[in-house]
């Protein structure tokens, strides 16, 4: 059926829109022809069969990398993502007899809702895909991120592309003209009072050591890949720069741990003594025989561990499984014998050259845990991630383009240190610098500024405007209910 088919484009139209692709001018329309194919549907199982196709295409292939980890862990998170846009399909359809600036809110409204509960449920959310991520793509758009999120631009793109679906069909342009009017208003904007952080600059090298065995595992893998890291370092001149990054997982973990081996712990202690140089090492140590912590560990310039922020997102199924005895039969989770224990909150350090904060891998593709350290004072930024299980995949041009939206909401410049890449630093409200290889040993050296000015008003409000949107479409929807009641 038509409507089948124009949702099956449309899914095909946004993913162009991130990632590798970058392409995000065609967000807007991808979302406007999505509209229309759910609106127009002919029944109520069309409509909900639409939505699930333009799932099935836009996931399908946007994260086909999380197959390299087996079908286990991509299918199920494939067809769950889906679900969502079938639940789209189903509300929009039912809300076509509204009109005018009534369906635009209720749509606009149901996308922000949605997006709350994938970034959320289950098991702690999954955030690829939300709407808002392309407009990283331009500086202007990435400029106005500061006041409304990710999420706010999730909701400005629909209510446009709802207000072009209406304005369509009832050939009534007015909705839609103030609707663009108002996204190219705070475009321009964000174009003209960028938030960028204007402190002092910082001197940081990033060290990405790879792996020996990009992609597999070999033998003392774990080991080899501290010593890899160490010698990097080691490389690196006396007062060169003022903060070295390892990426998660660079201590070797459980066999080459700071706090559990002291010959680790001095050796990585004298190097920040020698370069004089704050450094941020992550790894993984082991709790019990079925716990484990995944950690940033930071040393100060005399070499001494001033503490560690825990992670307190683990990736489910990958870092811990949930409901254990239930999924004991699937082999592959033996690759998983350890649950990681939840760090308990952010944590800042007060160093030499400021508040540096940190976050690990995938949790810097949610805002909450970025703004978490912003809000405890951070003034730089660090994600720490791995990205060894995917080394040759899209994913880490993905996650970057995530983590510089978080930079763009706060106003804080990002240190971006993946252990087999890529690496990269993003300074200037989201702007993405240099980046390392795929599974190449190198260190990547530039500068950061630490954030002097107050917070944005995203960083003091969170994601108001996807609030706003939720509860204005659920007042419509509920004096709608009881105005049908009534009559």
């Amino acid at each position: 059926m038509r409507s089948l088919t124009v949702a099956g484009i449309a899914g095909a139209m946004l993913l162009l829109a991130f990632p590798p692709y970058g392409q995000a001018y065609l967000t807007v329309p991808a979302v406007a022809l999505l509209l229309w194919a759910l609106r127009s549907a002919p029944s109520r199982g069309v409509a909900i069969w639409s939505g699930s196709i333009f799932g099935l295409v836009f996931f399908g292939f946007l994260f086909p990398w999380l197959t390299e980890l087996g079908l286990v862990a991509f299918v199920p998170l494939w067809l769950m993502q889906s679900a969502y846009f079938a639940g789209i399909g189903w509300v929009v359809w039912r809300a076509r007899g509204l009109v005018g600036g009534s369906w635009v809110a209720v749509v606009a409204g149901l996308w922000a809702g949605m997006e709350f509960l994938r970034g959320r449920f289950p098991l702690g959310g999954f955030e690829w895909g939300f709407l808002g991520y392309p407009m990283g793509e331009y500086s202007w758009t990435r400029g106005a991120t500061q006041w409304i999120g990710t999420t706010g631009w999730s909701v400005v793109l629909v209510a446009v592309a709802a207000a072009l679906v209406h304005g369509a069909a009832s050939r009534r342009w007015a909705l839609a003209a103030s609707g663009t009017g108002v996204a190219a208003l705070l475009t321009v904007a964000g174009g003209v009072f960028p938030s960028v952080a204007s402190g002092p600059a910082v001197d940081v090298a990033i060290v990405q050591g790879s792996t020996p065995c990009p992609g597999s595992h070999c033998e003392n893998e774990r080991f080899r890949t501290y010593e890899t890291h160490l010698a990097l370092t080691r490389s690196l001149a006396a007062g060169s720069v003022d903060l070295i990054v390892w990426p998660e997982g660079s201590t070797g973990g459980f066999s080459a741990d700071p706090v559990l081996d002291p010959a680790v712990g001095e050796a990585i202690g004298a190097e920040a003594r020698r370069i004089d140089a704050v450094m941020l090492v992550g790894g993984d140590r082991p709790l019990s025989d079925t716990e484990w912590a995944n950690a940033n560990v930071v040393f100060d310039e005399t070499g001494t561990i001033v503490g560690e922020y825990r992670k307190r997102h683990p990736v489910p199924f990958g870092e811990y499984v949930p409901a254990r005895p239930l999924f004991d039969w699937i082999p592959a989770l033996a690759a998983v014998p350890r649950d990681m224990v939840r760090g308990d909150g952010p944590r800042v350090f007060d160093v030499f050259f400021g508040r540096l904060g940190s976050v690990v891998s995938w949790e810097g593709s949610f805002a909450r845990f970025s703004r978490d350290e912003v809000k405890a004072g951070a003034q730089v930024l660090v994600v720490a991630t791995n990205q060894g299980s995917y080394p040759f995949s899209v994913a880490s041009d993905q996650l970057i383009g995530m983590t510089r939206m978080r930079a763009a909401e706060l106003g804080v410049d990002l240190v971006h240190a993946g252990v087999v890449g890529r690496s990269t630093l993003i300074t200037g409200g989201g702007e993405v610098g240099p980046a390392t290889g795929l599974a190449t040993s190198e260190i990547l050296t530039g500068s950061v500024r630490m954030r002097t000015e107050g917070p944005t008003l995203y960083g003091r409000l969170g994601d108001w405007l996807q609030w706003m949107a939720v509860v204005t479409a659920t007042a419509l929807a509920v004096a709608l209910r009881v105005r049908t009641g009534r009559s």
